[in-house]
């Protein structure tokens, strides 16, 4: 990009992508709101601006909150902070350019800076997303638990049909045809996340029960009947929200290594309101719904973005910062 020039089209990663990349309407001030990304990313182990659809993640972007109060961010300088919310500025006029950038104090003073171990937040923080599927993963369990023999002969005859070989395993392509063939069209990408998500011994293929879980998740995540009996068994004293120590209790034979951090991690993702508990609602979001922004982004396409970018741009309560001045 050279200084001046204007461009409409919408390019790069979600997650990197400034608000005015949206608005098709920007130069080359994104380059460092992207290299702000990164930085945020660096020093905490996930992006600035994440949701679970592609219209959360825009409006995330185009809201351009930035949370500086979850661990590790008390522990960073201040210095830092400051760098990073000048990069991530919604209005690009006020942006850092690149040269006011390694102008910044902080990096001016990298070498003089105090050397503070943030790797055991961030390793905890990305954990949080296996550790947030193997919540996902309980809870299918027990909605599969809970499936009438007809369901339970239903799922047995379509892996019979996709298990083409008769090897008592289904591969990627075949769990593709036997979906399109069953009325489930499905994108690959979105495909290749469940598969990941339910090839627990990681084989490369899924045997019956972790086609179970597959099933279930694409058959009855809508079913609120099922959801409801999940969110049950999460809710050991039926207050009608999963609380903390049930959270702890729910994972707490799933691995032995989890940390009160990845847990409270986790409270922070899935409690939206910051009630300090888990409601219904927010349960039936985080089980209709991915976990892990790095996968998530893989599935967010071009042209999905192309066309949520022109609806934004239509709706008066998105505008940027320093629209309507």
């Amino acid at each position: 990009m050279d200084l001046g020039e204007r461009f409409n089209e919408i390019v790069g990663s979600p997650y990197y992508m400034a608000p005015e990349v949206l608005k098709r309407n920007y130069g080359p001030e994104v380059d460092v709101w992207s290299a702000g990304v990164i930085l945020y990313i660096l020093l905490c182990g996930v992006p600035p601006f994440w949701a679970e659809t592609e219209q959360g993640v825009a409006q995330a972007i185009i809201r351009s909150v930035i949370d500086f109060k979850r661990d590790p961010w008390p522990k960073i300088s201040d210095n830092a902070k400051d760098l990073v919310k000048k990069m991530l500025d919604p209005d690009s006029s006020r942006r850092l350019t690149a040269q006011q950038v390694l102008e910044h104090p902080w990096i001016q003073n990298a070498k003089k800076a105090p050397n503070v171990s943030l790797g055991e937040t961030v390793k905890a923080r990305l954990k949080q997303f296996s550790v947030m599927n193997k919540l996902k993963k309980r809870a299918l369990r027990v909605v599969a638990e809970h499936l009438s023999v007809e369901e339970v002969a239903g799922i047995k005859e379509a892996f019979d049909t996709m298990d083409t070989g008769k090897r008592g395993v289904i591969n990627l392509e075949e769990l593709k045809i036997g979906l399109r063939k069953h009325g489930h069209q499905i994108p690959e990408a979105d495909l290749q996340i469940l598969m990941e998500a339910a090839d627990v011994d990681r084989d490369g293929t899924l045997n019956y029960g972790e086609f179970v879980a597959v099933s279930v998740h694409i058959r009855k995540m809508a079913n609120d009947e099922h959801l409801h009996k999940a969110f049950a068994f999460f809710d050991r004293n039926e207050s009608g929200y999963i609380e903390i120590e049930e959270l702890r209790l729910a994972l707490s034979d799933e691995d032995d290594d989890n940390s009160e951090e990845v847990i409270n991690a986790i409270m922070h993702d899935v409690d939206t309101d910051k009630d300090g508990r888990i409601s219904y609602e927010e349960f039936a979001v985080m089980m209709k719904a991915g976990t892990d922004w790095r996968k998530a982004s893989r599935q967010y396409s071009r042209e999905r973005f192309n066309s949520l970018s022109l609806k934004l741009m239509k709706d008066v309560s998105l505008q940027l910062p320093n629209e309507g001045r």
